[in-house]
């Protein structure tokens, strides 16, 4: 809908930041009172922070039981026929026998049921997660002077790396939540999460090749693992076991069907068509029918415990091996859940707390651990599921986590006859939707080639690297991209619209005009060492000045009138002389030919120099003999002129669009403030600047600058 013109006028005073701050009554909160708040203690803030730290307590007795019982139920159902076949699945690939991604859909579900904020997201056994626990477990059971130090067998010695890596993971993640750490993931943009994700698909299909085709494959860890798995598998492909081959093609193509025929019916039908739990019934069937394991050389599941197993202490022993694979783990688990757990927060309208969020999935990691689960985090298939389905709140995840229970206590011992070519087949279909991520490539080629750029970088990293070490390089590289944007900015001379108070750059705004006698100059990003030089040259470039030479003129001035003072007698007269000698002015001619920067008449109170304006320097009339430089602070974010402290005779007014409280409050803790320059020399907005510029010119009030 078009908008209809609206005209608007406001009469006020002229506005510097000293004016700005008396009128607002501005100053920092007094100290004492953020001590009284911090360490108040009364009822409500208790329950506050109760509800905070455990908010099952806020949200359960509120649950409207007869709106949302049955959705949660119907969802916490299906989760449940969803979550078995993919925690055995996902339990072979972190190399650990299946029962134990049981044991990971049931502890850590519950947990997160009591202090989780997210209401839709289904915690539990991850591909990415799974493989990256996977590359652990493989990497140093392949010592076996590592397993026998551990006095167990390389089965046992797995489990045991597996759940002190939950115990660690899970201790990062609740320190890092308990000190306000969840802003870390805003260093992981989408690109990188979704690249990451994409690459440890990748590894996550090379693994799972080896029980598709019935093969046995060396061990391989460290960087180019994965292209040495894939060169062997190649190699033994005439090894091919044909009975597990047909195993894995039958049941991929029913999953494949049963997905598509979800998909097309979803309209009809009130609950999906579990097409993972059905496969997995009826391989099982089959091959206990038909005994694939002695007939056909099938490898199958084997025992599955039908009981729950005592806690047990993590290995601290291990402890040191496995602190950075843990920290890549807790991150990445983290960048997941949070991802997912913002978009269905959006969607339905509430808060995500990714603090709390941490300390969440920590809890669920950490206490997991005891239980012998391996590290987990959220499913985005069975997320999608669990709301489709109807599910309001984690209720759901409480459900199928009992579900689960159910069915390790009862049902663990029908599935010892399951193919394991079938549970590879379930984590190959289940990588379609990361697989499709690879379309990023063509929309970040459109929209942004610097997002590009981290998504190729990260995904080449991963793949050759490994899922640790090419999680740091990603991040890195992603940090040092930002720096480097910093370091090229866009820099501006801003001309005022007619008839408004707005200011916009000239280069880009053909109607914007400059106001004669004064230079609005603008950086896009905040002033820091490391692009302080290239600001000082767009600065002399754009605005003719010769920042250097300034300087220069300045100091020569001020050792010239201090040699003076000392000449003086009079201890009043030489004060007097003192304070004279920081206050000074400078004037700028601009002479109609081009010529070199002088200097004229240091004994005097001016710096008189010529700016050197030529083809290539700014445009300027001959009769704009005295030039205001205003220079942006900014509009947010700490854009503060920090090489201005070296030259404040060459500034004249300074602007600083809506200046913050903390812009200014760092302008005074850095000391930039003083007989020279004071608040009054800020301003409000860049057209009071521009207004007080022209008032104190030779171009007076009358000067082309209005407003209607």
């Amino acid at each position: 809908m078009e908008l209809q013109r609206r005209d608007y006028h406001v009469e006020r005073p002229l506005l510097n930041q000293e004016q700005l701050e008396e009128l607002g009554h501005w100053g920092p909160a007094p100290k004492t009172h953020l001590w009284r708040d911090w360490f108040r203690c009364s009822r409500a803030r208790a329950h506050a922070l109760l509800v905070q730290h455990v908010p099952v307590v806020g949200w359960l007795p509120r649950y409207p039981v007869r709106d949302w019982l049955l959705g949660d139920l119907v969802s916490g159902l299906s989760v449940a026929i969803m979550q078995l076949p993919q925690g055995l699945a996902y339990a072979l690939l972190a190399g650990l026998p299946p029962v134990f991604g049981l044991y990971s859909s049931f502890y850590p579900v519950f947990i997160y049921f009591l202090f989780g904020t997210s209401r839709h997201i289904s915690l539990g056994t991850f591909a990415v997660m799974s493989v990256m626990v996977g590359g652990v477990t493989e990497s140093l059971t392949a010592d076996e002077a590592f397993v026998q130090s551990l006095n167990t067998t390389v089965e046992d010695a797995r489990v045991q790396i597996a759940y002190t890596l939950s115990v660690l993971v899970g201790l990062f993640q609740v320190g890092l939540g308990l000190v306000h750490f969840g802003f870390v993931v805003t260093y992981l943009s989408e690109p990188l999460v979704r690249s990451y994700t994409t690459a440890a698909s990748v590894q996550v299909l090379i693994s799972q090749l080896k029980y598709v085709f019935g093969i046995t494959l060396n061990s391989h860890s460290g960087p180019l693992s994965v292209i040495y798995t894939f060169l062997e598998v190649c190699s033994k492909l005439p090894e091919t076991v044909v009975g597990t081959l047909i195993t894995a093609i039958v049941s991929g193509v029913v999953l494949v069907l049963v997905k598509l025929l979800n998909e097309k019916l979803k309209r009809y039908l009130p609950l999906p068509i579990p097409g993972e739990l059905l496969t997995l019934i009826g391989a099982t069937g089959i091959s206990y029918g038909v005994d694939l394991q002695n007939r056909f050389s099938v490898d199958v599941v084997g025992n599955v415990s039908s009981r729950l197993i005592p806690p047990v202490a993590p290995n601290a022993q291990l402890f040191a091996k496995l602190v950075g694979n843990a920290f890549a783990i807790a991150v990445v688990g983290f960048a997941i859940a949070i991802s997912l757990g913002k978009i269905f927060a959006l969607r339905h309208g509430y808060r995500v707390d990714s603090n709390q969020e941490l300390v969440a999935l920590g809890l669920s990691n950490l206490v997991g651990g005891f239980f012998q689960c391996f590290p987990v985090s959220c499913s985005m298939s069975r997320s999608l599921v669990q709301e489709s389905t109807g599910g309001n709140t984690q209720v759901a995840g409480a459900v199928s986590s009992l579900f689960i229970l159910l069915i390790i206590v009862k049902l663990g011992e029908l599935f010892q006859d399951l193919p394991k070519a079938v549970l590879a087949a379930v984590i190959i279909v289940n990588l379609k939707g990361m697989m499709k991520q690879f379309s990023d490539i063509c929309s970040l080629w459109k929209s942004n080639r610097m997002d590009l750029l981290i998504w190729l970088v990260t995904f080449v990293a991963t793949i050759l690297l490994n899922l640790d070490i090419g999680l740091a390089v990603s991040i890195v590289f992603a940090l040092l991209l930002v720096v480097f944007r910093t370091q090229l900015p866009h820099y501006s001379v801003l001309g005022q619209v007619p008839d408004t108070d707005i200011y916009r750059d000239v280069a880009e705004y053909s109607g914007a005009k400059e106001v004669p006698g004064v230079k609005v100059f603008r950086s896009s990003v905040t002033m820091y060492f490391a692009n302080a030089e290239l600001y000082c040259d767009s600065l002399k470039q754009r605005c003719g000045v010769d920042v250097d030479h300034l300087i220069s003129q300045k100091k020569k001035r001020i050792k010239k009138q201090e040699l003076k003072l000392k000449r003086l007698q009079k201890a009043k007269k030489s004060k007097r002389k003192a304070a004279s000698s920081k206050i000074f002015s400078v004037s700028v001619n601009v002479s109609a030919n081009p010529g070199d920067i002088e200097s004229n008449d240091l004994e005097g109170s001016e710096v008189k120099v010529r700016l050197k304006v030529g083809e290539e320097g700014p445009a300027m009339s001959s009769r704009d003999n005295m030039v205001s430089l205003l220079l942006g602070l900014g509009p947010e974010r700490n854009r503060a002129v920090c090489t201005c402290w070296g030259m404040p005779s060459c500034v004249f007014p300074y602007d600083c669009s809506l200046p913050t409280g903390p812009v200014v409050t760092q302008l005074e803790a850095g000391h930039f403030f003083d007989e020279s320059i004071t608040k009054q020399h800020l301003f409000a907005s860049v057209h009071d600047a521009v207004t007080f510029a022209l008032q104190h010119s030779k171009f007076g009030p009358n000067s082309p600058v209005s407003v209607s």
